[in-house]
């Protein structure tokens, strides 16, 4: 079965693990509540009594969900600041109504650049460092089309003056993802695998 990977600098970056473990649960605690907090600023809505509370629920039940994805969700917080930066790559498999849905996207959306990864090929970028609606975090997101699946790194930030700091590293992670898939081959089956296009 496919499966994200990518090489995460573990001094710069803690993984949301599928683990019910203790690490990473303070910093992953953390990200949700900065993510329920600029959901909520979105739909202007004041912060509630019991969102601390609701941060330590969901991070509770994060590990149970990486683990139903089987790989094809991976997430990661800034480890200096997890409220600052939250990042969540997937893979979707390229249906009709997928890709339908991206095609309706508003028009701002249409402001991409070419990105290159060595392992997913020609792809694009897209930058938000001041959305329109002074309501929506700034962000950021990559898309590659393998022909089969959508893979996209899509990242969160809560500082609209400190996004600029992190791009670099953003780059970096996303050049590092990589779709693997587990093949069993007969001893004299020859393969061939070939870099993107």
């Amino acid at each position: 079965m496919a499966r994200l990977e990518a090489d995460a600098d573990p001094a710069r970056w803690v993984a949301v693990t599928e683990s019910f473990g203790f690490s990473g649960r303070r910093a992953r605690k953390r990200a949700i509540g900065m993510l329920l907090s600029q959901a909520n600023a979105a739909i202007g809505a004041a912060p509630r009594p019991g969102g601390r509370f609701a941060a330590w629920a969901a991070s509770q039940a994060v590990p149970m969900l990486m683990r139903r994805a089987n790989g094809r969700v991976r997430a990661w917080m800034w480890k200096a600041d997890p409220e600052l930066l939250v990042v969540l790559a997937q893979m979707q498999e390229a249906t009709p109504q997928v890709r339908t849905a991206r095609a309706m996207m508003p028009m701002e959306y249409d402001d991409t650049e070419d990105f290159r990864s060595p392992y997913l090929g020609s792809g694009e970028k897209l930058v938000m460092t001041l959305p329109p609606d002074p309501r929506t975090p700034p962000f950021v997101s990559y898309t590659w089309d393998t022909g089969t699946h959508l893979v996209t790194l899509s990242a969160v930030c809560s500082d609209r003056e400190r996004v600029g700091t992190v791009l670099d590293e953003l780059d970096h992670l996303a050049r590092s993802l990589r779709v693997v898939d587990d093949l069993t081959l007969d001893e004299s089956a020859n393969t061939l695998r070939l870099p993107p296009a």
